[in-house]
């Protein structure tokens, strides 16, 4: 059976919702605005935002279905860990859900597409939150 019958890979919002390119549009869209933020970008201590959006594009595509790449990579997300050393209060996740509802609007999908997504980039957003 080839991979184009696969029903799983149908059915993946990955899929429903364009693929690797959807990803990376959302990801460059969002490292966009964070980079012509000072005070955001100042959470970002990497020079070069590329890795980091890479480690999001990454993440995304394999939440919703997409390559396993992240956990080839960099093995199980453990996100509330990974940003631990960030001091993410309400203003940060306030602004990283701003920045990321905007750069989901670029991309033109579907109102039940659009709505899950932003559903899940919300909780994501509360669950990152670790100081007052």
């Amino acid at each position: 059976m080839s991979s184009l019958n696969h029903p799983a890979e149908q059915q993946s919002f990955y899929h429903q919702v364009g693929g690797a390119p959807t990803f990376e549009k959302l990801c460059s869209e969002f490292y966009q605005r964070v980079a012509s933020d000072p005070d955001f970008r100042a959470m970002y201590p990497e020079e070069d935002l590329a890795p980091a959006e890479r480690r999001l594009r990454m993440f995304l595509e394999q939440y919703w279905g997409g390559p396993t790449t992240y956990q080839q990579e960099r093995g199980h997300p453990r996100l509330r860990m990974r940003h631990f050393p960030f001091a993410i209060g309400a203003k940060e996740r306030d602004t990283w859900l701003q920045y990321m509802r905007e750069s989901v609007k670029t991309l033109g999908l579907s109102p039940l597409h659009e709505t899950v997504m932003l559903d899940y980039l919300e909780r994501a957003a509360h669950a990152m939150q670790n100081r007052a």
